[in-house]
């Protein structure tokens, strides 16, 4: 009698536990909401978060824009400062919005950069020459952007270990 009592009192948490689980995804209220991306409710994009992806998409355009006029300029000095340049972007692009929304942004300003000055005119003027140079830029600032999206997050402050129970 003692042990169905007490699997009805069990059973009767877990079922409660269960319904503030539910209740607590439909909240939306913060970050420890159990659950994952694909059963809580989509939360709009923060003002503040769109300006910071505005801004990295119109500084990879800078940044492009500048790393194609100097690794032409000055060809195996410019070309390691363009492709430093762009790894610094795309660094500090992950490093300060924690995403990888963060890269791509900046990469889609960079690329944008690169295939707008590479297109040529009627007259058949370029920005780019015909060379190792401009397609080691084009590839290699592609690969460091792809390397900056791909890479390990840092562990947050005051985070547990890694592995449960250890």
């Amino acid at each position: 009698m003692s042990g169905s009592s007490n699997a009805r009192r069990s059973g009767g948490n877990a079922d409660r536990g269960n319904a503030d689980r539910r209740n607590a995804g439909r909240s939306g209220g913060g970050q420890d909401v159990p659950g994952s991306w694909l059963t809580r409710s989509p939360q709009p994009p923060r003002p503040g978060r769109i300006a910071a992806y505005l801004g990295l998409l119109i500084l990879g355009a800078v940044v492009g824009a500048a790393g194609s006029l100097v690794q032409a300029a000055w060809f195996p000095g410019g070309l390691a400062l363009a492709l430093l340049a762009s790894a610094g972007l795309f660094l500090a692009s992950v490093r300060a919005t924690g995403t990888q929304l963060g890269v791509a942004s900046s990469a889609v300003g960079w690329l944008a950069a690169i295939v707008v000055l590479s297109a040529g005119r009627p007259e058949g003027d370029a920005m780019f020459g015909a060379g190792i140079g401009p397609l080691v830029f084009m590839l290699g600032g592609m690969a460091v952007a792809v390397m900056c999206a791909t890479m390990s997050r840092l562990p947050q402050p005051g985070g547990g270990p890694g592995r449960l129970g250890g």
